[in-house]
């Protein structure tokens, strides 16, 4: 058996699905002499070379415009962006150009990118770098959005990802480097906007993404002793985004409680809470709850980052206040 860690399946990832495809091309920052920022993509330069691998300048307006022009001449690249929140910087090449060349040249172009982004708080790196940026993403229409917490399930979706004819914003949290699990076979694919029940219940459903859903499990632990018996759902894709496995969810354990790292404000928990009490009203027993940052910018103070993320105990306070 061998295991792999959540940062090392970046690179096996990237690999796997260069391998397949001589059409994919690898860009951006360190990425290639270095092996990225975070050692994410060590060895790839080594395997493909200089002409597939290549190190960008410190611009992601370069990174972005150059993976969109080779993806309109027939390539597929995958532009990594160092930071998630660095993403503002190049927002008009993603909104504007990748997200609608499809529909404004009626299919004739189509932009089969994977944007790469470290994203996501925990590690004291302060309120410019530990964003997810993952509710704006998914407000924009033809740019899918990816946050995978595993790393089979990094994997997996990282080729579905790339064989998209769209493009796709794929965040890794930076807080899940060190998750450790059994490597994945090859020709192992998990489909975009497909959910997956992580942990069966019947009392309560709850919904997370990223490294919130290892909060959740912790949550559903600790509520177990007071007979509390929790679904969780790993949603893994913001868009597309899999409603009927949380409106069949929350069909069996009628109430729901939903997990997000950063402010609510217009994030991902906003639009499922909005469409369970849409499609689901009458499903449910008690109001849909949201457990989230407060909204501000992340602190860089190690205490006050620890208060700002949701944690296990703050989840499992908010499922007892049901009962």
């Amino acid at each position: 058996m061998t295991i792999i860690n959540y940062r090392k399946a970046i690179a096996e990832a990237i690999a796997r699905s260069m391998r397949e495809d001589p059409k994919v091309v690898f860009l951006g920052e360190d990425v290639a002499l270095a092996g990225g920022a975070f050692k994410t993509t060590v060895g790839l330069r080594e395997e493909f070379g200089p002409t597939r691998v290549f190190d960008t300048p410190i611009s992601e307006q370069a990174i972005i415009g150059a993976a969109i022009g080779a993806a309109m001449r027939g390539l597929r690249p995958i532009a990594e962006i160092m930071f998630a929140d660095f993403l503002g910087t190049c927002w008009d090449g993603i909104a504007n150009h990748a997200a609608k060349i499809r529909y404004m040249t009626d299919g004739a172009y189509s932009v089969p990118i994977v944007i790469r982004a470290h994203g996501g708080a925990g590690l004291g790196f302060g309120a410019q770098h530990s964003q997810l940026y993952d509710g704006l993403a998914m407000s924009i229409p033809g740019l899918k959005v990816v946050v995978p917490s595993t790393p089979s399930d990094l994997i997996g979706l990282f080729q579905s990802a790339v064989r998209d004819p769209d493009p796709v914003l794929f965040i890794e949290h930076k807080a899940l480097f060190d998750v450790k699990e059994e490597m994945p076979p090859e020709g192992h694919v998990v489909p975009l906007g497909k959910a997956q029940v992580v942990r069966e219940g019947s009392d309560l459903t709850l919904v997370a993404t990223g490294a919130m859903v290892p909060v959740a499990l912790a949550a559903a632990e600790l509520v177990q002793d007071r007979r509390i018996d929790c679904e969780v759902i790993d949603l893994r894709t913001l868009t597309p985004l899999d409603m009927h496995s949380v409106l069949r969810s929350v069909e069996k354990t009628s109430r729901l409680i939903l997990v997000e790292e950063g402010p609510g404000i217009c994030g991902w928990s906003s639009e499922v809470a909005a469409r369970v009490a849409d499609e689901g009203f009458w499903m449910l027993d008690a109001p849909i709850r949201r457990v989230c940052s407060p909204p501000t910018p992340t602190p860089f103070s190690e205490s006050l980052e620890s208060l700002w993320l949701p944690k296990a105990e703050s989840v499992a306070a908010e499922i007892e206040s049901y009962w």
